[in-house]
């Protein structure tokens, strides 16, 4: 097979001319004579079409996940000693917004199978001090909902969603917008649908909490005559044009997603009969498709992750993403003392997933070349080691 380059693409949705018309029509109105970029009358269109589509009662844009996160931290009115759980195969932020009001965070395991943070283990590691949980749709795979309902309702702690990977992601056939206290949503660049770059929103059936984190994200305001200021906030917005585009990008969400789902499958049906490779968990009509994250089965070969990607890159020009390196592994996390003690299969999983190149615009033949390209390269690896 003739050799070539298979791109992981910075842009992990799809952009198209409608979405350049539905900024350019707001900028255009903006420069006109008493033109401005408020009010924000696409702000309500868009949270409506976004909380309907992920099936909770209120949904409350927000300029990234991480800001998401950071206010239903701070709605939780979290203080210095409380504790929060979260998994070690995650984005920083999922740790770090709870660190930053002062909580201390705690790391439960994996479940293998899914990836996903294990409900057994959190409840082994649920305190006195507990004050939420923080578990990830890693890739888009749905949690253990029910499970992390029964402990929201066993140990009276607050389940927070991070739904960074999750839109279009549903549970037992359902949305999963309105599960636990809240979900928190991103519209970053490589997410599959992007609000100029950035983006966020935080999905809840909670009204008053949805009310608390709509203050929060506008300097703390409750609108009317006058106008009042009722807590510290803070201008977490999304602006003009982003939303504009959201409110688009809702129309071909659907598709998109189905697109990109379809390519999952091809890749793992494509994998097939490759031992050394554990295929993406749980892709079917519930997944959401953000990542295709395959394990290398360090159990069956005598390299590493870490060859197999150089390998792929060096030899065969298929590029791959580490989602994740560990949570405890980065500086910051090093520095409060954070490490792999309790979660050995967070630990090895962390030593074997590599995300591969599968986009919605990802063709037959790349999936075919990305497939034996990575049969190839565990032919090599396994006669030079």
């Amino acid at each position: 097979m003739e050799k070539r380059k298979v791109p992981y693409l910075a842009m992990g949705g799809e952009y198209g001319e409608d979405d350049v018309r539905a900024a350019s029509e707001v900028i255009q109105a903006a420069a006109q004579p008493g033109g401005d970029f408020f009010p924000l009358p696409e702000e309500n269109d868009f949270q409506t079409a976004f909380s309907e589509h992920e099936g909770a009662a209120k949904a409350v844009a927000v300029n990234s996940a991480g800001t998401a996160l950071d206010l239903c931290m701070m709605a939780l009115d979290l203080k210095e000693g409380d504790e929060v759980i979260t998994t070690p195969l995650t984005f920083v932020c999922s740790a770090t917004t709870a660190m930053a009001r002062g909580a201390k965070v705690v790391l439960a395991d994996i479940d293998p199978a899914t990836m996903n943070l294990d409900s057994e283990s959190v409840a082994s590691k649920i305190t006195g001090r507990t004050k939420a949980v923080i578990p990830v749709h890693f890739s888009g795979l749905s949690c253990d909902c029910d499970g992390f309902d029964e402990i929201a309702e066993k140990y009276s702690v607050d389940i927070i969603y991070d739904a960074a990977h999750a839109v279009c992601t549903k549970y037992k056939g359902v949305p999963v917008g309105g599960r636990g206290k809240a979900s928190c949503y991103s519209f970053q660049s490589n997410k599959n649908m992007s609000t100029l770059g950035e983006g966020g929103a935080v999905t809840t059936d909670d009204s008053e909490f949805a009310e608390t984190v709509r203050q929060l994200k506008t300097f703390g305001f409750i609108y009317g005559r006058p106008t009042r200021v009722v807590r510290v906030g803070f201008n977490y917005r999304m602006t003009k044009p982003q939303l504009a585009v959201g409110v688009n990008q809702m129309k071909k969400i659907d598709s998109i997603i189905a697109r990109k789902r379809a390519n999952f499958i091809k890749m793992n049906e494509a994998l097939t009969g490759i031992d050394e490779v554990i295929p993406a968990p749980g892709v079917d009509d519930d997944h959401g498709s953000l990542m295709h994250v395959v394990r290398l089965n360090t159990d069956n070969v005598s390299f590493t992750r870490d060859d197999m990607t150089a390998h792929l890159r060096d030899e065969w020009g298929v590029a791959t993403v580490l989602h994740y390196p560990p949570v405890w592994s980065w500086e910051v996390m090093q520095e409060a003392g954070y490490n792999s003690v309790g979660c050995p299969e967070a630990e090895k999983a962390c030593a074997q997933v590599m995300s591969l190149p599968v986009f919605g615009s990802t063709t037959d033949e790349d999936i075919d070349y990305v497939a034996h390209a990575m049969r190839e390269t565990i032919y090599t690896l396994s006669h030079n080691h």
